[in-house]
């Protein structure tokens, strides 16, 4: 009795849950993430349970049907949580071939071995899925879910249960034939009380999983430029406030402006405007170090952070980008041929500490805009004392050659 009590919870449980992702996947719209196979799982496994309360241990279409959905909600929940992580698993062919497939395999293995035979395969191929699932969630907080490990480490806690418990039923079935499946079996109330806190515990941690993946979006959003994916200002105060945690960590500040921007933008339209922003982005990725902090403020212009960098580590770095973004083409199969475009850039004075970034930015805009003033294309770097400015640049420069300053502040 207290065992079919907790499968009818169960199925509440299960049946609820699956109508609330269904109705999560229908507002996420297009990216999911795994609800509409969750809800698909939730209703399979709560109909297989319904299924189990009207037919008892035997040999029964009803039992066959139990026995092909709980299998099929398994697969489900491992659709779901490929789908979570961004593969592009599919779900009806897979479902509508094991269904069929494992349908057959019943008859099959009940005609060589009988009920116990079928019911065993059902508990021993649980175990091994859920076994599987366990090590899939290792592995993942090593690799793809690193940023989740305390939920990844408490699901494959709570799947270690299950599988445990699967592992005990087939030992019990083996055993004892059938009779280990008797509802009042002590083996079956702790089966059941199990997956009750399972279904309890598991839904709303997925909820919880999504809410996270989605406040996640928003603050990269927030944090990213949505044209070239590069930090925007508040995105770039933040990560330098990780970048100084460490004592004595300092960093110097490159200003990248784009030469005749508006130009560009009146001759060949604001799509090719936006084609050049993205190209001079992707040349500031390739240019700068592994820990270098990249950045759109606005408009043409973006930053440069080069973290624990000297004036020589700084310059070389800047002639880098100076270089790729002369040598891009930015757009092609334009009435004037293709388009390349080039950029002037201003250092900073070594600064340290996220608040020093103001005057970071006010001692690169001060050599840019000398560097503009000087025929652009070129590296205008900050000099550290105070005193005369002192230039110093090839003979007669042409256009492609970069112009090397030093400004005095």
């Amino acid at each position: 009795m207290i065992a079919s009590l907790l499968v009818g919870m169960l199925c509440v449980y299960l049946l609820t849950f699956a109508v609330m992702f269904m109705l999560i996947s229908q507002r996420l719209r297009s990216e999911k993430m795994g609800m509409d196979a969750f809800a698909a799982g939730n209703l399979m496994l709560g109909g297989a349970y319904v299924l189990q309360l009207l037919e008892g241990p035997g040999w029964s279409t009803m039992g066959v049907a139990n026995h092909t959905l709980t299998l099929c909600a398994v697969l489900a929940y491992w659709v779901g949580g490929a789908r979570f992580f961004g593969r592009p698993v599919p779900l009806l062919k897979p479902l509508l071939t094991l269904a069929v497939g494992y349908s057959l395999m019943q008859l099959l293995v009940h005609w060589m071995g009988g009920p116990v035979a079928r019911y065993s395969m059902l508990a021993a191929i649980c175990a091994l899925t859920f076994a599987a699932m366990v090590g899939v969630l290792v592995y993942g907080m090593r690799s793809f879910a690193r940023d989740l490990r305390g939920e990844m480490l408490l699901f494959a806690v709570l799947i270690s249960g299950i599988c445990v418990l699967n592992i005990i039923k087939l030992g019990k079935l083996l055993g004892g034939g059938l009779e280990a499946l008797d509802m009042d079996e002590n083996f079956q109330k702790v089966f059941y009380i199990y997956m009750c806190s399972l279904a309890t515990i598991l839904p709303p941690a997925i909820v919880w999983l999504v809410l996270r993946r989605l406040t996640d979006a928003l603050r990269t959003m927030a944090a990213r430029d949505p044209l070239t994916q590069l930090l925007n200002r508040r995105g770039l105060r933040t990560a330098l406030q990780g970048c100084f945690r460490k004592p004595g960590a300092t960093a110097r500040l490159l200003l990248v402006d784009i030469d005749h921007f508006k130009r560009i933008n009146d001759t060949h339209g604001h799509h090719v405007g936006d084609a050049v922003l993205c190209g001079v982005a992707d040349a500031l990725r390739a240019a700068v170090r592994k820990d270098d902090l990249i950045c759109r403020l606005g408009g043409e212009e973006f930053v440069a952070i080069c973290v624990g960098a000297d004036s020589a580590s700084a310059l070389r770095v800047a002639e880098r980008i100076r270089s790729s973004v002369e040598q891009k083409q930015m757009a092609q199969e334009l009435q004037r041929g293709n388009l390349r475009c080039t950029v002037t850039i201003g250092v900073s004075h070594c600064f340290e500490g996220e608040a020093a970034l103001e005057q970071a930015m006010q001692q690169a805009d001060a050599a840019l805009y000398r560097g503009k003033s000087g025929g652009r294309n070129c590296v205008v770097i900050a000099c550290e004392g105070r005193g005369d400015s002192a230039e110093v640049m090839p003979d007669e420069p042409r256009p492609s050659i970069a112009r090397h300053y030093t400004l005095g502040l």
